[in-house]
């Protein structure tokens, strides 16, 4: 199932039927607030609009990343390469800019279904000594055969979602900001406190929340 989000008719109908007779079966949306409730399961791709009614697309896009690992390919007739970097950075996974020729968007969705996920979406992932479970909102620690829960803000959880969501893998600093922290106090000083505060949670499991310098933080199966 490929969940479609844009709000333009014409353009909207075109993909629509694009995607269709290649086969796929295509939920279309064309409002940002009824996309953001959408259940995502079982979509295997979301193809999102940037500029749309309601919720703005990246704001989406930050959304979906907290709950799915989901490929997402952004549509949008901003070309600037700061907007591309930025939805690169927040999880996107491809960048198609208006206007397009159908042929390529499907080339694009099929070579984008072809290549594996980089995790799949499970309701809880275990990383090393750590556990997350996405759906309980639970961290818990092993040690000697055991696991413990850790206490967690909602913040500290939503940094180690996304961590977790993309094991070895480093996370910017911003992305992890914009994707975790109440956007109103969000700011990559706040991040750096959340993840000081974690690893002292963490106890012997702290070395595994690594530092990528000039870049962000990485959650890795073993201490580095």
């Amino acid at each position: 199932m490929i969940l479609l989000v844009e709000d333009d008719d014409a353009l909207g109908a075109q993909i629509k039927q694009s995607l269709e007779e290649a086969g796929h079966d295509v939920r279309w949306i064309q409002d940002g607030d009824e996309a953001k409730g959408v259940a995502l399961e079982p979509t295997t791709l979301i193809v999102l609009d940037l500029m749309l009614p309601g919720t703005y697309g990246l704001d989406l896009l930050k959304i979906y990343r907290t709950r799915s690992d989901v490929p997402v390919l952004i549509l949008s007739a901003r070309d600037q390469t700061t907007d591309k970097v930025r939805a690169l950075e927040l999880g996107a996974d491809d960048y198609l800019t208006k206007p397009f020729w159908p042929e390529e968007l499907l080339a694009r969705v099929a070579a984008r279904l072809r290549r594996p996920e980089v995790v799949k979406d499970v309701d809880q992932r275990t990383v090393g000594d750590l556990r997350i479970d996405f759906s309980a909102r639970q961290l818990a620690r092993k040690a000697d055969g055991e696991w413990t829960a850790i206490t967690t803000t909602a913040a500290e959880f939503d940094v180690m979602a996304m961590l977790a969501r993309r094991p070895g893998q480093p996370i910017s600093r911003q992305a992890l900001v914009d994707g975790a922290l109440d956007p109103e106090q969000g700011t990559p000083r706040a991040l750096d406190v959340h993840i000081s505060r974690l690893r002292k949670k963490l106890g012997p499991a702290a070395p595994q929340l690594a530092t990528v310098w000039g870049i962000g933080y990485r959650l890795d199966a073993e201490a580095t």
